[in-house]
C-alpha cells in the first residue's frame, strides 16, 4: 500500500498545477492519469491547439478587412498545414507532461483511479491511502437527448480533421460552436455552408445579450447561419450526409456534426458516494477553498461545480494546495472569488468580458451608470478595417467598475487592465488619470475614450 500526503487525480492544468504548489512545499505527492495521453484537454485539444486555428482565421479575416488598405491579395489557406503546426505542439505534451513531473519530485501512476473504501483508492492493482485526495479528472460532453447523437463529432475530432467538410453544423450555441464556426467560413469553407444550432431563444448565455447581439451580426456577415429555438429531435446518417431533424418539423442536412452544446464532469466512474461526496451533473460539490462534502477530498477544475475556464482551473489548484498547507499548519483555508472571473471568445471580432452583464443587474436590482457605444470611427479600428466594435463599461454609485464588455479584435489586455481595476476596487477617475500614460496609440490606449463619459 502506497501512503503518500496527496493524491491528485488528473494530469491538466489543474492537476499539475495543484502537485507543482505541494512538492514545493515539501509535500510527498502522486498523480494519476487514465489517458494515455497526459496532459488534459486544454493542452492537448481544447485552449492551446484551438490558437493555432484561431491565428490564422484571424489573419485571413484581417486581410479581408484591409482589401482597398494597401492589400490587394488575400493569403491562400492550407488547413492541413494549420494541423501539422498544430500537432507539433500537442505531440509534444503528453511525454512532456510526465518528463516535468518526474522532475519535479512527484510521482506518476497511469491508469484509473476509484475510491474503493473510506480512504482508500485504487490505481489498478495498487492500493493508495492518502492524507488527502484532489480531485481533477476534468469534464467529458455531456449526453444528448435525441436519436442519433452518435454522429456528432467531439471537439478534439474537428480540430483533428485532415481537410474541412462540405457542409458543417455544431450543434449548441457555445464557445465551441461560435468559435470553430470561424475558424471554418475563415480557412476555407463556403459562406452559408456552416450552421450553429441552438436550442434556447439567444446563444452565448453568460454574455451581455446586447454585445451578443452585434457578434450575431458579424458572425452573419462572416457567412455563418445561427438557428435559434431550433431543438433536434433525431439525427440519421443518409448517403447525402446526415439529415438533421428538428422538433418544429424542419431538416437540415450536413457532412459533418460537432458537439458544441456543454460538457459535464468525468467523474461516473470514480465511485464517489464510497466516501460521502456529493456530485450532480454539474460537478462535484465544494465550497470556497475546494473542500468537498468530505473533507479530506478536494475538487477543482472542471470536474467541480464552478466555472469551466482553464485559468479558473489553474487558480483552483493554487487554492486547494494553499488550503491543504494551512490546514495542517493550523490556520485559516484562503477562500477563491469568482466575481472578476474574465473571459475571451476568440472569433473574429472577439467577445470580451469581466464582471455582471447589464440584465444581470437588473435582476439584482442594482443601481449603475454605464457608458457604451461603437468604436468603429476610432482610428485604431479603422486602420485594420473592422466591420463591428462595442464597448459597454457599468460603473457603481462609487464609480467603482461592476463590469465591462467590449466586441473587438485583440480584447484581452484591455478586459485584464479592467479586471485589475475591478480587483483593487479603483475607481473610475484614478483609473482614467493612470491610464493617459498607456502606449500609444494603442487598444489599451482608448480605455480613456471608453471611460471619459463616465467622468461627469
Amino acid at each position: 500500500m502506497e501512503h503518500p500526503d496527496v493524491l491528485i487525480i488528473g494530469t491538466g492544468t489543474a492537476g499539475q498545477s495543484c502537485a507543482a504548489d505541494l512538492v514545493k512545499a515539501g509535500y510527498r505527492v502522486m498523480i494519476v492519469e487514465h489517458s494515455d495521453r497526459p496532459g488534459g484537454v486544454c493542452a492537448l485539444s481544447g485552449c492551446q491547439p484551438k490558437k493555432w486555428f484561431y491565428e490564422a482565421a484571424e489573419t485571413v479575416a484581417r486581410s479581408h478587412h484591409l482589401q482597398g488598405k494597401g492589400i490587394t491579395v488575400p493569403p491562400s489557406v492550407s488547413w492541413e498545414q494549420i494541423c501539422a503546426a498544430k500537432n507539433e505542439f500537442t505531440d509534444q505534451v503528453p511525454g512532456d507532461t510526465v518528463k516535468n513531473l518526474k522532475e519535479s519530485g512527484i510521482e506518476f501512476l497511469q491508469g484509473m483511479a476509484r475510491f474503493t473504501g473510506p480512504e482508500t483508492v485504487t490505481v489498478n492493482n495498487t492500493v493508495i491511502r492518502p492524507r488527502y485526495t484532489v480531485v481533477a479528472t476534468g469534464a467529458i460532453p455531456m449526453s444528448l437527448p435525441f436519436a442519433g447523437s452518435k454522429y456528432l463529432a467531439s471537439s478534439s475530432e474537428f480540430l483533428d480533421l485532415k481537410t474541412l467538410p462540405g457542409r458543417l453544423a455544431l450543434v449548441g450555441g457555445g464557445f465551441i460552436s461560435f468559435e470553430f464556426a470561424h475558424f471554418a467560413v475563415r480557412l476555407g469553407m463556403e459562406p452559408g455552408s456552416v450552421h450553429i444550432i441552438e436550442t434556447a431563444d439567444r446563444p452565448l448565455g453568460p454574455f451581455d445579450a446586447e454585445m451578443v447581439g452585434y457578434l450575431l451580426e458579424a458572425t452573419r456577415e462572416a457567412g455563418i447561419q445561427v438557428h435559434t429555438n431550433h431543438s433536434i429531435t433525431g439525427v440519421e446518417e443518409r448517403e447525402s450526409g446526415y439529415q438533421v431533424a428538428f422538433e418544429s418539423g424542419e431538416t437540415m442536412t450536413a457532412d459533418m456534426l460537432v458537439h458544441g452544446a456543454g460538457r459535464i464532469a468525468d467523474i461516473s466512474d470514480l465511485n464517489l458516494d464510497t466516501v460521502g461526496v456529493a456530485h450532480s451533473p454539474r460537478g462535484i460539490e465544494v465550497n470556497r477553498s475546494m473542500v468537498s462534502t468530505n473533507p479530506d477530498i478536494y475538487a477543482i477544475g472542471d470536474c467541480a461545480a464552478t466555472i469551466q475556464l482553464s485559468r479558473v482551473a489553474d487558480f483552483e489548484a493554487h487554492i486547494a494546495a494553499e488550503a491543504i498547507i494551512a490546514r495542517d499548519a493550523n490556520k485559516e483555508s484562503p477562500l477563491i472569488n469568482y466575481d472578476t472571473v474574465p473571459a475571451v471568445l476568440f472569433t473574429y471580432p472577439q467577445l470580451g468580458m469581466v464582471g455582471k452583464t447589464e440584465d444581470a443587474l437588473r435582476e439584482e436590482q442594482i443601481q449603475y451608470r454605464k457608458s457604451s457605444g461603437s468604436h468603429l470611427d476610432w482610428p485604431t479600428y479603422r486602420r485594420v478595417g473592422m466591420h463591428h466594435a462595442a464597448y459597454k463599461i457599468l460603473v457603481d454609485r462609487e464609480d467603482k467598475i461592476l463590469g465591462a464588455h467590449i466586441l473587438s479584435d485583440n480584447v484581452s489586455g484591455l478586459i485584464a487592465i479592467l479586471r485589475q481595476a475591478m480587483l483593487s476596487g479603483t475607481p473610475i477617475p484614478e483609473l482614467y488619470r493612470n491610464s493617459i500614460m498607456t502606449p500609444y496609440p494603442s487598444r489599451e490606449s482608448d480605455l480613456i475614450y471608453m471611460l471619459k463619459s463616465l467622468l461627469d
